[in-house]
């Protein structure tokens, strides 16, 4: 990976987004059908893009929002569809063509107060909340934001009855629908004008915040963190969370600084990426560093991405956490002092998280669910409440409330950096200091994904690589335990290959949104052994790659 030279720095003001060009690119510029790349995809959440390159344009909007209309008819969903958006700059004209397309279909829409921004989280939230102990009338939601993508992207996604990212097959569903009313130039869209949306009787406005903050204390021991005496601070990035953090300190007292509540769809106030762009990333130290700078003046700091369902914590000892590391540590305390959860609620990860999470929960005599790249995995066991936790290497992670119930069944960013006040708090050690001992009980690991070209070609190849590949017996000098092409957790495809020895594993899959393919890998046995690790995956593709060509 090479870092851009201004990783780290402000951005130049010539790099920074015409948001004017933007909004008129999407509104004038169209997609073609006969595209591939202009075509609406629903990747592993949702469909994102941007109007400069006719990948997120009203077109593409009309025809979700029809088609997320088309499949409620269907599926017969009848309540209420909370929608929400984040701060880039694209959502807020999105969100206005959704409800354009909702009013005209009669779709009963709850949207927030004042063309107010809704943290992902809070939508799970209000759909879970209005379906508990409902037999008909369900919610649904819809969700404009491209995460923590760059300002000139956006995004749309579809979350289900369950609260959570729908599944496979209702997104396919979506997605074929909506490409079905682009091919038909828009012919079978309603719409309405805007203020006329506005004015319908089937839309309503929402109290997403106060109906969020004012439940905290269900999930989090607030008296705890607000008794503790820490410093504490939060950076909501210009997110959809920038007012949510006011009111959570206030409504809680708690001693939290919010050290920043500009929205700027520009998003100018962010230092660069590793490559040089501008990502609202709470996990990258190049996007994290103006709050890695003030580590030494807090006990524990944190941020949120712009959609608020990923987690950044910065410590006072450690400076900001790799997110494999907050994982285990949040494991190994809420499994320590949730009383009120089952005695057979276990822990949920993706297949290339790291295994440190399996002997935390193993020493907790907890089962582990392991499951396939992406949230929408772990909707169902957060919903039936069959895992207190569930985590993903890419800081994504929510829990249950302190009672054993469901919370939410998208990531959370929000409780997740709220925890980590509470660990402190609980433990009188930051999140850092406990990952530390936790590594002495149960092994370091290194981790390092590392991503390399590919063709759609040779993407395809491992998308479909099957264990007979695997013709060794060891991997970097261990015998091979296990070869998976599909999770043992719920037996779904991973999109890729899984091999395991007892101190180590890689995961070699494609991207699903870039010409890139990607090699997780992950040693107990120290950074020498993970670099031979990678090696011997690498020399698994490239085989797999020439096996094909040759074919």
């Amino acid at each position: 990976m090479s870092v851009h030279d201004l990783a780290g720095q402000p951005a130049p003001n010539d790099q920074l987004l015409d948001v004017s060009a933007l909004l008129a690119a999407y509104q004038n510029d169209q997609p073609d059908p006969s595209v591939t790349a202009h075509r609406v995809s629903f990747g592993t959440s949702g469909h994102r893009g941007t109007a400069f390159d006719r990948t997120f344009n009203e077109a593409h909007i009309l025809a979700i929002a029809q088609a997320v209309c088309d499949y409620r008819d269907e599926a017969g969903i009848t309540g209420p569809l909370f929608l929400g958006m984040d701060t880039h700059a694209l959502s807020a004209p999105a969100q206005a063509t959704c409800l354009e397309v909702f009013a005209a279909n009669e779709v009963a829409v709850r949207i927030a107060a004042d063309d107010g921004v809704t943290p992902t989280p809070a939508v799970s939230h209000a759909i879970l909340t209005h379906n508990n102990g409902r037999t008909e009338g369900h919610a649904d939601g819809v969700i404009i934001t491209p995460s923590h993508n760059p300002p000139a992207d956006g995004g749309i996604k579809y979350n289900g009855p369950t609260g959570g990212p729908a599944t496979p097959t209702a997104t396919n569903w979506i997605q074929n629908r909506a490409n079905h009313h682009l091919d038909t130039e828009l012919a079978d869209v309603k719409r309405v004008g805007y203020e006329q949306a506005l004015r319908a009787d089937t839309t309503q406005e929402y109290d997403f915040l106060r109906h969020y903050v004012d439940d905290l204390d269900a999930v989090l021991d607030m008296d705890l963190i607000r008794d503790s005496g820490l410093s504490l601070a939060v950076d909501p990035l210009g997110g959809a969370g920038v007012h949510y953090w006011s009111a959570i300190a206030d409504t809680y007292d708690l001693p939290l600084d919010v050290l920043r509540t500009e929205v700027d769809p520009t998003f100018s106030f962010m230092t660069l990426d590793w490559d040089g762009q501008i990502r609202m990333d709470p996990s990258s130290g190049y996007a994290m560093q103006s709050l890695i700078d003030l580590k030494d003046k807090y006990d524990v700091a944190f941020a949120c991405d712009t959609d608020h369902d990923r987690h950044g914590i910065v410590t006072k000892t450690g400076g900001l956490m790799p997110p494999n590391a907050y994982l285990s540590v949040m494991v190994d305390a809420l499994f320590s002092s949730r009383t009120g959860w089952a005695d057979d609620v276990g822990v949920g990860k993706t297949v290339v998280t790291t295994r440190l999470l399996d002997r935390i929960a193993a020493d907790y005599e907890r089962p582990v669910t392991e499951v396939p790249v992406g949230f929408k995995w772990f909707v169902d066991v957060l919903y039936d409440e069959t895992c207190g936790f569930v985590g993903e290497e890419s800081a994504g992670a929510s829990f249950l409330r302190k009672d054993g119930t469901v919370w939410s069944t998208d990531k959370d960013g929000i409780i997740a950096a709220l925890m980590a006040a509470e660990i402190t708090a609980r433990t009188g050690q930051d999140p850092s200091e406990r990952y530390a001992e936790l590594t002495e009980q149960f092994g370091d690991p290194v981790y390092e994904r590392v991503d390399a070209p590919a063709t759609p070609e040779q993407k395809a190849v491992l998308k479909n690589l099957t264990p007979d590949l695997v013709t060794q017996d060891e991997l970097a000098g261990e015998p091979i335990q296990t070869i998976r092409t599909k999770a043992p957790g719920n037996d779904a495809a991973i999109g890729g290959l899984k091999v395991e020895t007892e101190n180590g594993w890689f995961v070699a899959r494609p991207s699903g949104t870039e010409a890139i393919y990607k090699i997780y890998g992950e040693s107990f046995k120290g950074r020498n052994h993970l670099d031979q690790i990678h090696a011997d995956a690498q020399a698994l593709v490239t085989r797999a790659f020439d096996t094909s060509d040759a074919a």
